[in-house]
């Protein structure tokens, strides 16, 4: 009898700081498909390397559309949906094996592991970060949010929970953290905006203060050391300057 196949779906924008290792370790996979954004940094490049099928398309639609012309473009049995800063670790990689040849479930969750700027974050409300990755092909999609897509299928959907972590390099460094800070706060107000949400600056300021002490304290990211307070301010700022932004789009349009 044939194995189920896998497919491993991913987006890429200038992402070869981790694109090698992240492809390295989902080369257990029968296809990859990397959407490129028209990188400039060789990520295509060593996409292609390592063995996946490379689709070229400049036309930014969001990360959930993005993520969808991804799962399009495979035919596998199953899906495998990453980002090219994540790793997949060996105790992940055999419980998604597993989890495809004797299925229990047509869409499984992995716990995500972060870390910020080099350190490891254990709460701050980015761990334990569950999410739906793997799933029969058909029995999922992306929501079409252009910022903080989520995996939606049937709530009548079978859903496992998957042993291994998933490693997420996702702030590098200062540069990183303050560039995907505009990039978030802009897609979010754009995406408010559409929906016919309105900002302020006292809207900004409330809200950047209550995700401030929503990190901080509530979800315990003073645990966390100095790495839970700078986080707390980074989630602080992009609420303030999403509101703001908000705000500007209100006015001129």
């Amino acid at each position: 009898m044939n194995r189920p196949t896998l497919g491993i779906a991913l987006i890429t924008y200038n992402a070869s700081a981790r694109l090698a290792q992240c492809l390295q370790s989902v080369a257990f996979a029968d296809d990859i498909v990397v959407i490129d954004g028209g990188s400039t940094d060789g990520t295509a490049e060593i996409a292609q390397a390592h063995g996946a099928r490379v689709r070229i398309e400049r036309d930014w639609p969001g990360f959930g559309p993005q993520k969808n012309r991804a799962l399009d473009a495979l035919s596998t049995d199953w899906i495998l949906s990453i980002d090219a800063d994540e790793i997949v670790t060996p105790e992940l990689a055999a419980a998604i094996r597993t989890a495809i040849d004797t299925p229990r479930a047509d869409v499984c969750t992995v716990d995500r592991l972060s870390s910020f700027c080099g350190e490891w974050v254990r709460h701050s409300g980015w761990y334990p970060d569950r999410l739906a990755r793997l799933f029969r092909r058909g029995a999922a999609r992306f929501s079409d949010d252009l910022v903080h897509e989520r995996l939606v299928f049937d709530p009548a959907t079978p859903v496992a929970r998957l042993e291994g972590k998933l490693l997420h390099y996702s702030y590098e460094d200062f540069e990183t953290v303050l560039r995907k800070l505009d990039a978030y706060s802009s897609a979010g107000a754009l995406q408010r905006h559409s929906a016919g949400k309105r900002g302020s600056l006292g809207i900004a300021v409330t809200r950047g203060l209550w995700a401030f002490v929503r990190t901080y304290f509530l979800r315990r990211g003073f645990l966390d050391g100095r790495t839970g307070f700078m986080i707390a301010v980074f989630n602080a700022q992009t609420v303030y300057y999403r509101f703001l932004k908000l705000a500007r789009l209100n006015d001129t349009r």
